[in-house]
């Protein structure tokens, strides 16, 4: 018997923003409180679904759609959900929020040039590498904030400055808003 449902947190943003970082410092965090949240990275989950992306409209709609069908049914067995996902239209992060009762959005904010910069240095086994280049060459027309449009969150329960903060900072402020969500 589940004693109740679990809780989910998005972490949105450009591509090379820091949510992986960040997911991973804030599931740190909360491990160190004693409480358990599963990651559930896109990169990862398109790895399954989609193994050679082509990162169309299509596509990203399957992808987002699986990741949020995942989201609820382990939020609806008691288990907490870190969504590490850009997520970029609004519509995908809407279904989350609509179907999931416990739900924060956390914008992770970050200049364009700040994660052109980060992409480069990334080590993420999953990640796709050199998108910011292939987009700027036009090899790529399907990277966020670059060849189709990142919506931002209108309303998002948290926004940290990843350009200004440090992971932990950012890190913290997200599970400062999950404590108010869920009263730890």
């Amino acid at each position: 018997m589940v004693a109740g449902k679990g809780w989910c947190v998005w972490l949105t943003g450009l591509p090379g923003s820091g949510k992986t970082s960040i997911a991973k410092k804030l599931c740190e965090m909360l491990e160190n409180k004693g409480v358990y949240a599963q990651i559930l990275s896109s990169d990862y989950l398109r790895k399954i679904v989609t193994p050679e992306p082509k990162y169309t409209e299509e596509e990203r709609e399957i992808v987002y759609r699986s990741l949020v069908f995942a989201a609820k049914l382990l939020t609806d067995n008691g288990i907490n959900v870190i969504i590490d996902a850009t997520g970029n239209r609004r519509k995908y992060r809407k279904l989350a929020r609509e179907l999931i009762s416990k739900f924060i959005e956390a914008y992770i904010r970050c200049p364009l040039e700040v994660c052109v910069e980060r992409e480069t240095k990334r080590t993420d086994e999953y990640a796709p590498k050199n998108i910011y280049k292939r987009a700027f060459s036009g090899e790529s027309k399907t990277v966020p904030g670059v060849g189709v449009p990142y919506e931002a969150p209108e309303s998002p329960e948290v926004i940290v400055d990843s350009d200004k903060l440090s992971v932990e900072e950012c890190a913290r402020e997200v599970l400062v808003a999950i404590q108010k969500l869920i009263h730890m």
